[in-house]
């Protein structure tokens, strides 16, 4: 590690009581350098955390993590906290195969109080632990760090309301406004809160009346002003919110400024009730790439130290998400009626174009996956043609809409589904393994996967005018295969045979058809020649196709980046099983566990899903059987 002045004489926590001040502002910058340099190397939520630096430090003068609960809000905020709660030395493997995990852990760290790689749910952990410890009578502060965006979200607000009337004493809840979430915070909370700093009712006057009392009494004129300002602040400001909802309001405070948090924290403490302190940061403090441009900072690769430009190879093809954008834009010129919804992941869901161009056709609802389904919902009842973009790993968030909201009522939405599969080093709190397993329960509602770029154009342009609940599910990364001019609809529940063969079927979806036809290859070294199918379909699926294999091939193999406990795998067994076949199944896809960080290809290896792995279990399973291909 490179040296640092102060940094390197710190353990953990514990080694701030010896530090004086002027020591602990200097911890505060080389933390800050040192987020930075391993970032620049491995990636990660720089902004964030690069907000939080002067908060977490005093967090940890005021409060003792050995017997207080701290709970941080979406975990990518903790990156400083991790430094200084003993994790300074294996920081530098920071989302890394093997090494410490990009959010909160409870296995990586005691202080880990609580897991967080999704949203908003700090507030309703800490009340928990905050009455656990009630009920045991255990020593010890509960505090909420809740920030980036996460206020946006229901839960929130669900803890919030809980909170306010069980009147828990040493609750307090830190709001870290950075006016941020991913993208830009949109929607009425974020103008609420914003109105503290903006609100012209205050900022004219209070100039004015600064200058005047400067004038009259000089420097000691300009503090009675701020006095008056605090005092008016206090009496209309939007914290009225949480003191209805039960809370003691204490805000604004200066996020940087952290002495003076400190000895708010300090002061909070003594107070009787649920606290909220609100605290207005800037996301990318200290870094002015970062500061410059919070949204790509948020979540970055690797990139240049100096310039701030992320270091990955620019690709001759596409992302998924862009290309699922480009071909968005493509349909809604030629129909009005088709609209784009998010919940916060505009770039992330390569969707920023559509907005530019459809401004009014665009919805970005806040980090609120539930209210976007059911807003989709609302819409298709007006006969609108909602295209509804999640992350797989944020769908889960919505499961109760899509089935109670959309599929009950079979209400034409479409979900594109992103990142679907093994997304790398953000690890088991965002791979997309699960959407095939919860949606195939689900009637009314059909999911496909495309196997390129143009199947990908091709599938969104048959929801959109199925009429149907239409899911696709596509993956990280950049797209495979070529784009061809315009649309064409497919036959809902379609498969195609992309290589004909003898006794092996490989039915495979989504990216995996391009790994099934490198394990083909494979194959054939071994005197085996797979038929290969694109099975574009999961629900429903090829019957027709699926009885001629299964009668012409006595091999049937599966290949699916989700999870096999209820994936295509499975419906391909209980068909097989149901309808009394006898044909062996060998299925491919994520086992019954969570897969921790890393490169995506070194978590396949893990799994042995490389093509060269798959091809050698399939004849290692054949020779088993003293199974012979005459060829």
């Amino acid at each position: 590690m490179k040296e640092y002045k102060i940094l390197s004489k710190i353990t953990d926590y514990k080694d701030l009581k010896n530090l004086s001040k002027e020591e602990i502002l200097t911890l505060a910058d080389e933390i800050r350098d040192y987020i930075i340099d391993v970032t620049s190397k491995s990636g990660g939520h720089i902004g964030p955390s690069l907000g939080v630096v002067e908060l977490t430090l005093a967090l940890l003068l005021a409060f003792d993590p050995e017997k207080d609960r701290l709970v941080w809000d979406i975990g990518h905020q903790a990156y400083a906290y991790k430094i200084l709660t003993g994790r300074k030395e294996s920081f530098k493997t920071l989302r890394q195969y093997k090494g410490i995990s990009g959010f909160l852990k409870r296995k990586e760290s005691p202080y880990d109080h609580f897991g967080a790689g999704h949203s908003s749910t700090s507030i309703s952990a800490a009340l928990g632990m905050r009455v656990g410890k009630d009920i045991l009578e255990k020593e010890g502060y509960t505090v909420a760090i809740i920030g980036d965006g996460a206020m946006t979200a229901g839960q929130a607000f669900e803890g919030l309301n809980h909170a306010g009337w069980l009147d828990p004493d040493k609750f307090i809840v830190i709001l870290n406004d950075n006016q941020m979430s991913i993208s830009p915070n949109v929607g009425a909370l974020y103008t609420y809160f914003n109105k503290i700093i903006t609100n012209q009712v205050f900022q004219k006057p209070r100039q004015k009346l600064k200058e005047i009392l400067k004038a009259v009494f000089g420097e000691s004129g300009a503090k009675m002003a701020r006095k008056i300002e605090e005092y008016v602040k206090g009496l209309f400001a939007p914290g009225i919110i949480f003191e209805e909802l039960g809370f003691n309001y204490i805000g604004t405070i200066d996020g940087h400024n952290l002495f003076d948090l400190e000895k708010t924290l300090e002061n909070v403490k003594k107070m009787k009730g649920p606290i909220l302190v609100h605290v207005i940061t800037q996301k990318g403090k200290g870094y002015k790439p970062a500061e410059d441009n919070p949204t790509p900072f948020h979540g970055i690769s690797p990139f240049d130290k100096i310039t701030g430009v992320p270091l990955k190879k620019a690709e001759s093809k596409p992302s998924w998400s862009k290309a699922f954008g480009e071909a968005l834009i493509e349909l809604a010129e030629k129909d009005e009626k088709i609209v784009a919804i998010t919940p916060a992941m505009k770039e992330g869901s390569g969707l920023t174009e559509f907005a530019q161009k459809f401004p009014d056709r665009f919805f970005d609802v806040g980090i609120a996956e539930q209210h976007a389904a059911t807003f989709a919902a609302g819409l298709s009842v007006e006969g609108i043609k909602p295209v509804a973009s999640f992350y797989s790993t944020f769908l889960q968030r919505a499961y109760d809409q899509v089935i109670h909201d959309i599929a009950i009522q079979e209400l034409p939405v479409v979900l594109a589904i992103d990142r679907a599969g093994l997304v790398g080093e953000d690890g088991p709190t965002h791979h997309g393994v699960f959407d095939i397993s919860f949606l195939r329960a689900i009637p009314n509602i059909v999911i496909s996967a495309p196997k390129d770029w143009q199947e990908l154009r091709n599938l969104l342009y048959t929801a959109i005018n199925s009429g149907k609940v239409f899911a696709i599910r596509y993956p990280r990364g950049t797209v495979w295969g070529e784009k061809e001019e315009g649309f064409e609809e497919i036959p809902i529940g379609s498969w195609e045979i992309l290589k004909e063969g003898r006794e092996i079927a490989i039915l495979a979806v989504g990216k995996y058809v391009k790994k099934a036809l490198e394990t083909r290859e494979y194959l054939k070294k071994y005197g085996f020649n797979p038929t290969i199918v694109n099975a574009r379909f999961i629900k429903p699926f090829d019957e027709l196709l699926l009885k001629e294999l299964l009668k012409n091939h006595k091999y049937i193999v599966t290949m699916e980046d989700g999870a096999l406990n209820g994936g295509f795998g499975s419906a391909i067994g209980e068909y097989i099983l149901d309808n009394n076949y006898i044909n062996n199944l060998i299925r491919f896809g994520i086992p019954d566990k969570f897969i921790e960080h890393g490169k995506i290809e070194l978590l396949e290896k893990d799994l042995g899903l490389l093509p060269e792995q798959m091809a050698e279990t399939i004849k290692n399973k054949i020779s088993l059987n003293n199974y012979k291909i005459v060829g």
